[in-house]
């Protein structure tokens, strides 16, 4: 490895790899995709400065962060579009596929619509941090996590309810 990477990544990589894509796939909804986000996120903490004690939190925050970018720029719109297309035309009951897939599309949307620190506290609790693990990764007080996703999940819910009453 070059002296400018990390002498830990590859133990830190190794315990946290699972927790990062699983936390990018949720944002995403694609597996492929959170693999892709796992490597830049990997790749940007190899470069960083952080203790190892506090890598995962800042690993799970990295990747959401990059999720949510991935989202918002619609960079890979087009593939994910084409890959559910495919697999909706083998799937046993295509119309429940259809309204599954057009479900998951518009909580996406409305996340990545959300104030990024709601955000990013919804997904890594709804990824199996617990509060105290999602307070270390966003400078939060343990208390204040569970008002966080709670406005997060309520902020999520108007946004939806305003874009389906726009259609």
């Amino acid at each position: 490895m070059p002296a400018s990477v990390r002498s830990d990544l590859e133990h830190i990589f190794r315990a946290a790899y699972p927790k990062v894509v699983g936390v990018a796939a949720r944002v995403l909804g694609s597996r492929d995709e959170a693999e892709d986000v796992a490597q830049e996120t990997f790749m940007a903490f190899g470069r960083t400065s952080v203790p190892a004690g506090e890598a995962l939190g800042w690993l799970c925050v990295a990747a959401a962060h990059t999720a949510l970018n991935h989202l918002r720029s619609g960079r890979r719109r087009v593939s994910r579009e084409e890959a559910a297309s495919d697999r909706v035309t083998v799937a046993p009951d295509v119309a429940d596929a259809v309204v599954q897939k057009e479900e998951h599309r518009r909580v996406r949307a409305g996340l990545s619509r959300l104030p990024r620190k709601q955000a990013v506290a919804l997904v890594l609790r709804h990824s199996g941090l617990s509060y105290a693990e999602v307070a270390a990764a966003l400078d939060l007080s343990p208390g204040s996590v569970g008002t966080t996703v709670r406005r997060a999940e309520s902020a999520l819910r108007e946004e939806l309810n305003r874009h389906a009453s726009s259609r």
